[in-house]
């Protein structure tokens, strides 16, 4: 057996990565985070930029909902 936690038993191990650390957060942002990422940005009434990269969206993503008050 290895030491490296089981995703099935775990299945948040992953939920809190750095997204500096993703090995594709240089790619384009999903569809999901697109019109989620929208949608934040109109009631936080700030500008949506859709060519962020996934990395990006998911700290703008999070900076939007501590600004709204969405995702506590």
């Amino acid at each position: 057996m290895t030491d490296h936690a089981n995703p099935k038993t775990e299945p948040f191990s992953n939920a809190e990565k750095d997204p500096d650390d993703w090995t594709t957060g240089d790619e384009a942002m999903t569809g999901a985070q697109a019109s989620y990422l929208k949608t934040l940005s109109e009631e936080a009434r700030e500008p949506f930029d859709d060519t962020l990269t996934k990395a990006d969206a998911s700290k703008r993503i999070d900076k939007l909902q501590a600004a709204t008050g969405r995702g506590q």
